[in-house]
Parts: C-alpha cells; sequence; structure tokens
C-alpha cells in the first residue's frame, strides 16, 4: 500500500472526522456552558471554523486516496516490469533498429514524461524508457540513490529487459549525471549521449544557484510544502490532476496528469540526500574523446527578458546556460542547441524540437547522415 498517498490521508481524514465530531458535540452544549453572548458567538465562530475546515480536509484527502487507488489499479502503463537486485523496476521498450535510445528522466518524474517525444523516435530506432527505483512503478531500493548505484541499476536492467548493442542515453536534468556516470563505467556500451537541460556536477556550489533559493533549506521546505498539498488532496482541489499536456494522447496524457499528482518525494529526497555524492563521483567524467554529445537546453531569455524578474532568477538563469555551455568540453563532436521558448522540461515545451534532432543524431552516429560541420557550436532552433 502507497503509505503517502493512502494510508497517511485515510489516518488524517479520520483524524479530521473525529475533530469535527467533537466541535459539534462542543458546538451543542454552549448554550449551557456559557452565559456571556459574545463569548458563546465567537466560540461558535471557532468551532464552525474547526467543522468545516476538518471535514473539507478530510473529503479532500479521503477522495485523492481512493482516485490514486482505482487510478493504480485500472490504469496500467506500458512495458515491463523486471527484478534488478531483487526489487521490480518498469521498461518500457518501443521501436526497432541499434543503437537504441534509453530516456532517463529527471527529478520527480518517470518515464511517462517522455510520452510526447517516444513515439516519434520509435520510428528510427528502439527506445526504451525506463522508471528509476522509487519513481512511477518501480520499486523503492535500498541503499544510497547516488550516480553510481543508479547506473549501476540501469545496467542490469537493460541486460534484464535484453536491451543489447549499443545505447544512446538521453536523460533530463538530475538524470545528466547518471548518464555521464554510465558512460565513464561502460564505455563501451554508450554511442552517444544526449543532455536535455541536464544538471551538472556540484552544481549547488554555484552562489548563483544558493541566491535564488535552489539548494539547501529553501529547496527542501519548497518540497514539504509541496509534499503536504499533494498528501491532503488539495493539489488536485486545484486542477493538478487535470492539466492537459501538449504532444501526448489521450490515454498516455491521462496517465502522466495523474502521476504527476501523486509525487514520490521518498525517492526524491533519497537522491537529493546524494546529490552532491552524485556530484563528486562524475565531476571528473570525460572528456569522452570523440563521442557524439548532443546537449538541449532551456531559453535563458524566458526569465532574463521578462520585466519585474529579480536580480537572483536573471543570475541563476547565466549561471545555469553558462554550465550547459561548458557540457561542450565533454567531447570533440559535441554541440548545443537552445530550445527557443522552452522551459526545463525541453521533452514537452518544445516535443517538435527532439523529434526532428534527435533522429538525424543517432542517422549521424550509423554513418547514413553526413555529421554536423559545426561542432563545438551553439545555436537556437
Amino acid at each position: 500500500m502507497d503509505f503517502e498517498y493512502v494510508a497517511a490521508p485515510a489516518v488524517l481524514s479520520l483524524i479530521c472526522i473525529v475533530i469535527a465530531w467533537l466541535s459539534v458535540r462542543h458546538l451543542r452544549t454552549l448554550p449551557v456552558r456559557f452565559s456571556s453572548r459574545a463569548m458563546r458567538a465567537f466560540d461558535r465562530v471557532v468551532l464552525f471554523a474547526m467543522i468545516s475546515g476538518s471535514t473539507a480536509l478530510a473529503v479532500s484527502a479521503g477522495f485523492s486516496a481512493v482516485t490514486l487507488l482505482r487510478f493504480r489499479e485500472f490504469s496500467r502503463p506500458p512495458g515491463n516490469i523486471y527484478l534488478v537486485n531483487g526489487h521490480r523496476m518498469r521498461m518500457d521498450c518501443v521501436g526497432s533498429g541499434s543503437p537504441a535510445i534509453v530516456l532517463d528522466a529527471g527529478l520527480g518524474s518517470d518515464a511517462l514524461i517522455w510520452g510526447a517525444v517516444q513515439p516519434q523516435l520509435a520510428r528510427t530506432t528502439r527506445v526504451c524508457s525506463y522508471d528509476r527505483a522509487g519513481f512511477g512503478w518501480s520499486d523503492q531500493a535500498p541503499g544510497p540513490r547516488d550516480a553510481d548505484h543508479i547506473a549501476a541499476e540501469l545496467h542490469q536492467l537493460l541486460a534484464e529487459a535484453k536491451v543489447s548493442g549499443t545505447i544512446v542515453l538521453m536523460g533530463h536534468s538530475i538524470a545528466a549525471m547518471y548518464i555521464r556516470d554510465y558512460a565513464a563505467h561502460y564505455p563501451r556500451d554508450v554511442a552517444g549521449l544526449i543532455f536535455v537541460d541536464g544538471s551538472t556536477p556540484l552544481q549547488d556550489e554555484d552562489p548563483a544557484l544558493q541566491a535564488a533559493g535552489e539548494t539547501g533549506l529553501a529547496q527542501k521546505a519548497s518540497i514539504m510544502v509541496m509534499r503536504t498539498a499533494a498528501m491532503t488532496g488539495i493539489s488536485r482541489l486545484m486542477g493538478g490532476c487535470a492539466k492537459p499536456l501538449p504532444g501526448f494522447d489521450a490515454a498516455a496524457g491521462h496517465l502522466l496528469s495523474e502521476d504527476l499528482c501523486h509525487p514520490k518525494y521518498t525517492a526524491i529526497e533519497q537522491e537529493l540526500a546524494s546529490f552532491n555524492e552524485s556530484g563528486h563521483e562524475t565531476v571528473h567524467t570525460g572528456p569522452f574523446g570523440s563521442l557524439p554529445v548532443l546537449i538541449f537546453s532551456q531559453d535563458p531569455t524566458r526569465t532574463t527578458s521578462v520585466r519585474f524578474v529579480s536580480r537572483e532568477m536573471i543570475d541563476m538563469e547565466i549561471a545555469w546556460s553558462r554550465m550547459q555551455e561548458d557540457m561542450k568540453s565533454l567531447s570533440t563532436r559535441s554541440r548545443r542547441i537552445i530550445a527557443n521558448g522552452s522551459g526545463h522540461a525541453v521533452q514537452i515545451d518544445r516535443a517538435d524540437l527532439i523529434q526532428k534532432e534527435v533522429p538525424l543524431f543517432i542517422e549521424q552516429i550509423r554513418g547514413s547522415a553526413p555529421e554536423p560541420a559545426n561542432y563545438g557550436a551553439t545555436v537556437t532552433e
């Protein structure tokens, strides 16, 4: 049973019902217990607020928990389940061809986040997306959640799923460090790397990210607030589980929107706790010689050109863009594409760009398309 989104809301609903019942009982005794009209009026206001608030919270948390149970029971994701180190992991492979593309999602997401691009990329080659341990339909894994362990798990998962031959690793956000780690440990298996607005090792040490509240206590506080909103069903009431996503078909869009309404915060916290360790494990990975590397980055002008944006946010965007630029040093055959108008989730905001550039990248690796003449360049598309 999902403790965070089923058991905990059930307990919360029960507590709220008891509070509402006790408040009703207390409200009925007011005329007997108090002679002051003002005191009785004040007490009624407080008790009505407690009854209304606790009832609403009970209904919200209970409804969200029941909806999640129904979703998990009747909405099965694509792909298959494999045993890796004794725990279940989901991988979904479609298409055929070599090298296969392996998609690794950013922190808090699972394989469903690739739903707008995976079917299109599968027209060119085999494409496999997977849920890291603790996310989506993969079990929580014991032990550290650092880059070395995550890369080793992926290597075993690919073996269990019989994904053989060389692969192209494509990682979003935090997964950029994980695919770098994989390439460092299993270089003969990797035919190319694709970074989708990827995190870089030890980025939390950058003063600009610290000032913008993207690290440390500010980050933990933000997670705690979002965790509470999701557990109590407030996210659902605010429409967070029904947002249409561009580029997804109806079934995939419903799966993802419902899945995003129940983030796996335990797994998120575990990977964040190992973020610095992952940075130290990957900071010296590369350069990877002439390994083909393609870098997609968000559009920094989305923030820097907005009026009234804080100086801290502008500095963070500048620092992030610099980190993206620095990743070109990982290979002599690297290039960077800034996704015009895109935010951090380039695979959603600019799915069309990934659908155009990645198949060409695969054909260039195969030798069936001419290599770019602008290695080392940065362009905006």
